[in-house]
C-alpha cells in the first residue's frame, strides 16, 4: 500500500476515482440520514468539479493506492480541519483510515499546523474519530440538510487530546 500526497499529474486519473469512491461511500454511510436536498447538495459539492475546486482552494489530499487502485483518501483544509476521509469497502477494517490520518496529520503539522484539528463527522464515522482521539464538542448539527457531529482534537482542555 502506497500512501502519498495527491500531485497535479494525478488529477486526471485520481480525481474521477476520488469522486466515484466518495459518492459510493457517502450514499451508504452519510447522506441516507440527510434530507433529500441535503443529500443532493452534498453529492453535487463533492463530485469531480467539487474535488478540483477543493484542490484549487488549497485542501491537501493524500491517497492510498493498492497496486495502482485507489483504496482511500484524506483531505485536510487549512492544516487544521479533517475535511474528507474515505476508505473503499474492500479495504475497510484493516487500519487504513488510521494510516491515512497519521500521514495527513503529520504533513499538516510539518506545513505549519499546530496539531489542533476539527472534523464534522457523520454518525457512522464518530467511533473512528473517537478512536483517533477526537471528542465531540456539540450535539449533532444539521446544516443545508446534512447531519454531522462537530469534533476536535488537540486542544489543551481536551482530556484525551
Amino acid at each position: 500500500m502506497d500512501i502519498r500526497p495527491l500531485v497535479d499529474t494525478d488529477i486526471p486519473l485520481l480525481v474521477p476515482a476520488i469522486a466515484a469512491q466518495l459518492r459510493e461511500l457517502a450514499l451508504e454511510f452519510i447522506v441516507h440520514e440527510s434530507t433529500r436536498e441535503g443529500a443532493a447538495t452534498f453529492l453535487a459539492e463533492n463530485d469531480q468539479i467539487g474535488v478540483r475546486k477543493y484542490l484549487a482552494m488549497g485542501h491537501v489530499y493524500h491517497v492510498a493506492l493498492d497496486e495502482g487502485q485507489l483504496a482511500g483518501f484524506i483531505a485536510i483544509r487549512d492544516n487544521s480541519h479533517l475535511f474528507h476521509l474515505f476508505v473503499g469497502k474492500r479495504w475497510q477494517g484493516q487500519g487504513l483510515a488510521r494510516r491515512l490520518w497519521n500521514v495527513a496529520r503529520a504533513a499538516a503539522i510539518a506545513r505549519g499546523g499546530d496539531g489542533n484539528f476539527t472534523v464534522n463527522a457523520s454518525n457512522h464515522a464518530v467511533p473512528a474519530y473517537e478512536a483517533f482521539g477526537f471528542a465531540r464538542v456539540a450535539p449533532t448539527q444539521c446544516v443545508k440538510g446534512l447531519y454531522f457531529n462537530p469534533m476536535r482534537l488537540g486542544w489543551a482542555d481536551d482530556v484525551d487530546g
